[in-house]
């Protein structure tokens, strides 16, 4: 299967944004992309630098205008797209959901962020619900599909729950990156320890992994940081951890990539690590802590 990572800069001009979108979508479908995953939050700027109650008119409902619009693209171009939306669910209720769009241009389904972070410049809980959906990989032409939303890939837990349902690959829109005053070598350890992560979940789980991440500098709006720099860094990781490719960490790149989906089946079959987890062992895991 071939598919495409779009990774690109944003500014508040979210009209802007999404032609660009489409304008690479379409880039991409001309190039047989079947399976297009895009950044996280990729309407508009990163708006969770800073808590501010007018952000949340950004917020649609799904079905909404983003689905119908991309549905439409889907359909004109026969791709399967990933979505990712800020969500109002109701009132005073919103999440961060991924939302996969069939070639047909319905949805086959969504996934709301079960893992919010609240850290300086990164402050989701003050806009997102953690998710309700469960682990659930979502059925599409192209095979089951095991999507997350970026705060979600730091956890082995998320990555083996949804291979245990079935899923044929991992899929993580994503928006993370630099502090500006972090020093060279911090920037280094943060970006090698992002891509590590993931790839050990390749690599644990026997698939490939799709991490979609946003690159370009976003300023702080209240100035108390510097702002973020998104560090690219867009890859595919094979079943054994190997990078298929990998994009630019400042760069906007459409990442076309092929894979073969049954290279998890002769993975498995040399290292069986299902066949051996000691699931008797394992209910502890289910605790906060484990008490001395």
């Amino acid at each position: 299967m071939k598919i495409a990572l779009i990774q690109q800069t944003n500014t508040s001009n979210r009209s802007a944004n999404i032609a660009k979108l489409e304008n690479n979508i379409r880039a991409c479908a001309a190039q047989d992309a079947q399976l297009i995953v895009l950044q996280e939050l990729h309407n508009g700027l990163y708006f969770c630098q800073t808590e501010d109650p007018s952000v949340f008119e950004q917020a649609e409902t799904i079905p909404g205008p983003s689905t119908e619009s991309f549905g439409k693209l889907a359909k004109e171009l026969g791709v399967v797209l990933v979505l990712s939306l800020f969500e109002k669910r109701t009132y005073g209720l919103y999440h961060n959901t991924a939302v996969v769009i069939e070639k047909d241009g319905t949805i086959a389904g969504k996934y709301r962020k079960m893992h919010i972070p609240d850290d300086p410049a990164y402050y989701e809980k003050f806009y997102f619900t953690p998710g309700d959906l469960g682990f659930e990989p979502i059925q599409t032409s192209v095979g089951k599909l095991g999507v997350m939303v970026c705060w979600d890939q730091w956890y082995p837990e998320a990555a083996r729950l949804m291979a245990m349902a079935g899923a044929d690959i991992l899929i993580y829109p994503t928006a993370i990156g630099w502090e500006s005053t972090d020093a060279a070598d911090e920037k280094q350890r943060q970006t090698d320890a992002w891509i590590i992560s993931q790839r050990a979940h390749a690599v644990a789980n026997g698939l490939h992994v799709v991490s979609c991440n946003r690159c370009g500098y976003e300023a702080d709006p209240s100035q108390v940081t510097n702002g973020i720099k998104f560090w690219g860094n867009s890859f595919v990781a094979g079943p054994q951890g190997e990078m298929l490719a990998q994009a630019s960490n400042d760069k906007e790149e459409n990442l076309i990539v092929d894979i073969d989906l049954s290279r998890t089946e002769t993975v498995r079959r040399m290292w069986p690590f299902f066949r051996d987890r000691r699931v008797d062992a394992f209910g502890d895991l289910t605790k906060r802590w484990r008490e001395e």
